[in-house]
């Protein structure tokens, strides 16, 4: 407690440095209506009219409309729409002029440059993000929580159907039905236009990747009562790791129309089909026999020639909103999400000898899996007035299940001995995998009642009081082991906000854990749930009408019965043993427009993570994180913009938890080391743009993660030029 309150109480030394930024946007903005213009060329050229979501009396805008690196209204914390300055969590929304500045075009890459955020690439297909610590396992679409997100996240979510994606850092029960505090991670999906517009984006880069967007919306009626818009893309291209090679196909449409004028109805689908071939299945090995850690050339994979891991995600969501008056709303939102993975995999486990390179083995395997998931959510979220003063509400319910079926075959070869990796071509003959087979099929159902509520107690201030009642279940079995689970807990949320001078809001809030696991434990049963939980506070800050938005705040975070990495099943499979771990801290953000030309996106974290006795754990997970992002329209060149993109990350060590030869501890290490990315976009008249970016400009080798006990080489320096025609 004493560490909480110093957390806390730290974060008022915010307000002396806050003030060196100005006191009013006069300071920098010229006009004093400079605030409800465009921005000149910083604005889109695309010259739209986009739905805009109105809940209450505030509208939350597609970020593709006003070219900012902010966002000036986000309901991704409690279906209110609140400024960042409002809202008590800590948010970062990447918006969709920093993906197209940077050529950010799966999640992956995106989520890298978010504040707090660590993406672990455990190898080439799956990826584990982390933030404050733990793992990620809240994932919203729209603003609706998906209850059975895992923390492995399987291929690559391509961006070019989104319009944001939004970082809310710290527990978010109330809407996700399960209170994880590490983050939760909010897709918003691009909506129909009323005016007609189309672009197509060509983007080749270094190892002959070739990408092609098309982008088309509009509304075939005048009175633009009936709107769609359809996004394709296509892509392909090498790699820099050893025979691995990427096909990927998007197919997103939505349609949307008004039944009445104060009715809306949206449907979509979203298609994702990923082909990789030479998929690693774990990764390099990362010590020799002797304890010295290995040394392998930036391209060298165990994937044989033969393997792929094929990933295929179909999503339906059907919408319908309905305003009541002025100030109240109802949702209905239905998703139904169907997952596919069929991969023929090959392992290599063991421990090289540093002189020879042998000692690996192969486990070869053949891969099949599905899990359907069905989502309902029904909310009403408004406004009312009470001793004189406007107070907002939210409530609703949501129900889900999801069914997983998982098969896996395997060959007679297993444990043949393999050559060393370097000059590997991974020539392996493929096996029939036949030998005997282990299966997995188990049900999963979500049922949660939430609600929240915001009041306005006194001038300035705002009270915000919540909780999510859910009941889990989980029936079947895991590879020969039941898998049943049943458990009803409530989720308590609370949180303050403070104005204390006109562009400064003090802010506190606190929220109970609770989340259930699909991890399995070394007996291949599964964990039983999380439960802990989570405080923050600190200062935010905003001018600019919320154009430029700052935030400062200190955490800390208890959990038990954490699911942790432990090692493999002879199949490759993962098993984790249970840990209870705490994590403190703080982090700041920094987001929006600076100057008329000047426009910056930057965040770091300093905190540590420990268990009950005060050891560290998950060392792994960087403990210092700094990112910052800067775009500048050139004076004098009006159609040019650059920019630079730097993220680093202090130093991370892992505990093998084996020994040498020589009866010495194995520790690998990885010291700190920075990213460094430059971009410049043109625009070529009115209908043609061009966008460079090189990435990795120092070619810093470093590893993807330590999250295993195996890993491989981040990408070297790297090239990719858009051309992109707007009609």
């Amino acid at each position: 407690m004493t560490m909480r309150v110093a957390l806390l109480a730290s974060t008022l030394l915010i307000v002396p440095v806050c003030g060196f930024f100005p006191a009013s946007a006069q300071d920098i903005l010229k006009n004093k209506d400079d605030k409800d213009k465009p921005l000149g060329k910083m604005q889109s050229s695309n010259k739209t009219t986009e739905h805009v979501e109105v809940v209450g009396k505030r509208s939350i805008q597609p970020s593709e409309q006003n070219g900012l690196l902010t966002v000036q209204a986000t309901a991704v914390a409690t279906h209110f729409p609140l400024t960042l300055r409002e809202t008590p969590q800590s948010v970062t929304v990447i918006t969709r002029r920093f993906l197209d500045d940077f050529t950010l075009q799966n999640a992956n890459d995106a989520l890298s440059h978010a504040t707090g955020i660590t993406v672990q690439r455990v190898e080439t297909e799956r990826t584990y993000v982390s933030a404050r610590g733990f793992d990620v396992s809240n994932y919203q679409y729209d603003g609706i929580g998906l209850p059975f997100a895992q923390g492995t996240q399987t291929g690559a979510i391509d961006t070019a159907v989104y319009d944001s994606v939004a970082v809310l850092r710290g527990a978010n029960g109330l809407l996700s039905s399960t209170g994880n505090p590490a983050a939760t991670v909010d897709y918003t999906r691009k909506r129909a236009t009323r005016d007609f517009q189309a672009s197509v984006e060509g983007t080749v880069g270094s190892w002959n990747k070739r990408r092609v967007v098309g982008d088309i919306s509009g509304s075939p009626l005048a009175s633009g009562r009936l709107r769609g818009r359809l996004v394709a893309v296509y892509e392909n291209g090498d790699s820099y790791l050893a025979r691995y090679s990427q096909e990927k196909t998007v197919v997103y449409g939505t349609i949307e129309g008004d039944l009445d004028a104060y009715t809306t109805v949206r449907l979509g689908y979203t298609w994702q089909q990923n082909n990789p071939n030479s998929s690693m299945w774990g990764a390099l090995p990362l010590y020799y026999t002797d304890g010295s850690p290995t040394r392998y050339s930036r391209s060298t994979s165990t994937a044989s020639d033969w393997s792929y891991m094929n990933n295929r995600d179909s999503q339906m969501f059907a919408d319908i909103s309905r305003r009541i008056g002025s100030d109240w709303s109802v949702r209905l939102y239905a998703f139904h999400r169907v997952m596919q993975t069929d991969g023929n995999l090959f392992y290599a486990y063991g421990t090289p000898d540093r002189e020879t390179g042998l000692g690996l083995y192969s486990y070869p395997s053949r891969y099949t899996g599905s899990e359907s998931q069905w989502i309902g959510d029904l909310s009403t979220t408004g406004a009312f007035r009470l001793g004189g003063r406007m107070h907002q509400l939210a409530f609703g319910v949501n129900a889900a299940s999801s069914r997983t079926r998982q098969l896996s075959n395997y060959s007679a070869d297993i444990g043949t001995a393999l050559p060393a990796l370097e000059g590997w071509s991974g020539n392996y003959p493929q096996p029939p995998f036949t030998a005997y087979d282990e299966t997995a099929g188990f049900t999963q159902t979500r049922e949660s009642l939430y609600g929240v509520l915001r009041l306005n107690p006194f001038r300035n201030a705002h009270l915000f009081g919540g909780v999510n009642l859910t009941h889990a279940e989980s029936n079947g079995a895991s590879y020969g082991v039941a898998s049943n689970y049943s458990a009803t807990r409530p989720s308590p949320y609370a949180g303050f906000t403070y104005d204390f001078l006109k562009h400064y809001t003090f802010y506190v809030s606190y929220s109970k854990i609770f989340n259930p696991q699909s991890e399995l434990d070394a007996s291949r049963k599964i964990l039983g749930p999380v439960n802990g939980d989570n405080l923050e506070g600190g200062v935010k800050a905003a001018w600019f009408d919320n154009r430029l938005n700052v935030s400062l705040t200190g955490f800390h975070v208890h959990q038990n019965h954490l699911a942790d990495f432990a090692g493999y099943f002879s199949d490759g499979q993962s098993y984790y043993r249970t840990i209870n771990a705490q994590s403190a801290g703080v982090e700041f953000d920094i987001s929006g427009q600076l100057t008329r030309s000047l426009q910056i996106m930057a965040g770091g974290t300093l905190m540590k993570i420990y268990d009950e006795n005060g050891d560290p754990v998950r060392t792994y997970v960087p403990r210092q994180t700094l990112h910052g992002a800067i775009t500048w329209q050139v004076p004098y060149v009006p159609h040019l913009r650059v920019g630079t993109n730097i993220t680093w990350q202090g130093r991370i060590w892992r505990d093998q938890g084996v020994l040498s030869t020589s009866g010495n501890e194995i520790v690998t290490r990885q010291h700190s080391y920075a990213l460094v990315d430059l971009m410049a976009h043109y625009d070529l008249g009115r209908h043609w743009q061009f966008t460079g970016n090189l990435n990795n400009v120092s070619s810093h080798k470093y590893l993807t993660s330590l999250y295993w006990d195996q890993s491989y080489y981040g990408a070297p320096f790297s090239g990719s030029f858009t051309l992109r025609h707007q009609f």
